[in-house]
């Protein structure tokens, strides 16, 4: 072997002595085996994905539902809704997830018995828990206040469109009631 190619084998031996120490500055004989044999250490596992709520299934079966109503915002006035047309605050429309568009139901406060009529024009609403946004004047119809903002509401539908084209009718198509809420 060359003078030469041996002084660059025992420069770069020493070099990678030199970095190896550095690297391992302050720990005894033990350590410096044992960070030598210790692979390093693993990538973490990459995140899982969130379990996602599920979709809501259209509720075409014409039971009532019980559950928490709130009414629309006041910036949502003009604002177009799923079927196309804008959010009228003095309107009977309402905001369902489950109950498929065009469906007319009877909406009670349970509180104090008041009811209206609305028709589903919207999806909605978002927030958790809650049933059905009504219109600012259908939701004061019922005694739903600004102050407070929600009520525990039935929703019974009267009329449920089926995909086929086809009108269902609902548990409240029956209702006496129904004649009396619509004038």
């Amino acid at each position: 072997m060359s003078s030469q190619r041996l002084l660059k084998e025992v420069t770069a031996a020493l070099l990678l002595a030199a970095a190896l120490g550095s690297d391992l500055s302050g720990c005894g004989a033990s350590d410096r085996a044992q960070a030598a044999a210790t692979p390093p250490p693993a990538e973490a596992p990459a995140p899982q994905p969130q379990p996602q709520e599920p979709k809501p299934q259209p509720d075409r079966s014409g039971r009532s539902r019980v559950g928490v109503a709130s009414f629309y915002a006041d910036w949502f006035a003009g604002r177009q809704m799923a079927d196309g047309t804008p959010m009228d605050p003095g309107g009977d429309n309402a905001a369902s997830r489950t109950l498929p568009l065009g469906t007319t139901a009877k909406v009670t406060n349970l509180a104090n018995g008041q009811s209206a009529v609305v028709t589903i024009q919207d999806r909605g609403p978002y927030a958790k828990h809650r049933l059905v946004d009504l219109s600012p004047s259908t939701a004061q119809r019922i005694g739903i206040t600004r102050k407070k903002g929600v009520a525990r509401v039935k929703v019974s539908p009267i009329a449920v469109p089926m995909p086929d084209g086809t009108v269902k009718l609902g548990v409240a198509a029956d209702d006496p009631e129904i004649a009396t809420l619509l004038r």
